[in-house]
């Protein structure tokens, strides 16, 4: 029994990192912005069929297979690190492209018409990808493969790892850079209040462009870091982005720290809950969010808004 518990408590904890992962993408433009990505999905799906792509591509001629099969070796050496570099390079000029097109010319107008152009730019995004790949998933061998190794008699795989790991390196990194560096302050003064920051000499219009190209690049690389567990597929991202961005907001959108809590959170709520009754999972989870909403309507650890009379 207690293998089964860990075992729940390292997939819990992987997925919850991803999860955390794609909620920081969303505080990442919606405090620097005011806006979000709702096409963030379909980010995460072309991320993973991207990566398959560059897999593909670095393996030796006649020793990858098909498309549709990758040798266990095709993600051996620098090539999945190298392909994860690429997806987010790509997924970043992707959410400039985004910003351009689909967030600035609403600027500072009444409404929320972002929301439907972020929301048309995925549906052009994923149909693009159909037309590409097609609509068939595909699997992505891990880097370590997918002999199952065994922590205190618990059955974990090697990719789960991975994907803790480096979901928690780059939330670390990126917590340094948004508190130590030049470019992280400029993104929290624009977050603060773009008017000020713009009179401080700082480029606004580059710090969001920055901010949704960061937000972009890191649903690629969950993509790609999610694609081994689950297959790479145009469809596999709205699951994550909708948990995830329900973690955000029950941590709380304008607080990072809050928000990666809350995708953490989700994780090993949906983990616990599957060792009992799998199908409960969703309701659960959206059950919570709704308690937490209820109590605390900006998330657990959200900014208190006031109202001026």
């Amino acid at each position: 029994m207690l293998a089964t518990y860990l075992q729940a408590l390292v997939s819990g904890l992987a997925i919850g990192g991803i999860y955390a992962l794609i909620a920081l993408s969303f505080s990442i433009t919606f405090t620097t912005t005011k806006t979000l990505n709702f096409a963030q999905g379909e980010f995460i799906g072309v991320g993973a069929f991207l990566g398959v792509t560059i897999l593909y591509a670095l393996s030796a001629s006649g020793d990858a297979g098909s498309f549709a099969a990758l040798s266990p070796a095709a993600s051996g050496g620098f090539s999945y690190p190298v392909a994860a570099a690429v997806v987010g390079a790509v997924l970043g000029t992707l959410g400039i492209l985004l910003f351009l097109a689909a967030i600035r010319p609403f600027a500072g107008k009444p409404g929320m018409s972002w929301v439907m152009s972020t929301i048309g730019f995925g549906i052009i995004l994923q149909s693009l990808g159909l037309a590409v790949w097609g609509p068939a998933p595909v699997n992505m061998p891990s880097p370590f493969g997918d002999d199952v190794m065994r922590l205190g008699g618990a059955g974990v795989r090697p990719q789960e790892i991975v994907v803790l790991t480096v979901a928690v390196l780059l939330m670390v990194a990126l917590d340094l850079v948004m508190r130590r560096t030049r470019m992280g302050k400029a993104m929290r003064a624009v977050a603060y209040s773009p008017q000020v920051a713009a009179l401080m000499g700082i480029n606004v219009t580059l710090v969001m462009a920055g901010a949704f190209a960061l937000s972009s690049a890191l649903a690629g690389i969950g993509g790609v870091l999610v694609a081994p567990v689950a297959s790479a597929s145009l469809f596999m991202g709205m699951g994550i982005a909708l948990k995830a961005f329900s973690g955000a907001i029950m941590g709380g959108l304008d607080n990072p720290r809050g928000c990666i809590f809350g995708g953490f959170a989700l994780g090993l709520l949906e983990a616990g809950v599957a060792l009992w009754q799998a199908q409960w999972r969703e309701i659960a989870i959206f059950a919570l969010i709704i308690l937490v909403l209820a109590i605390r309507p900006n998330g657990l650890f959200g900014a208190r808004t006031l109202d001026k009379v």
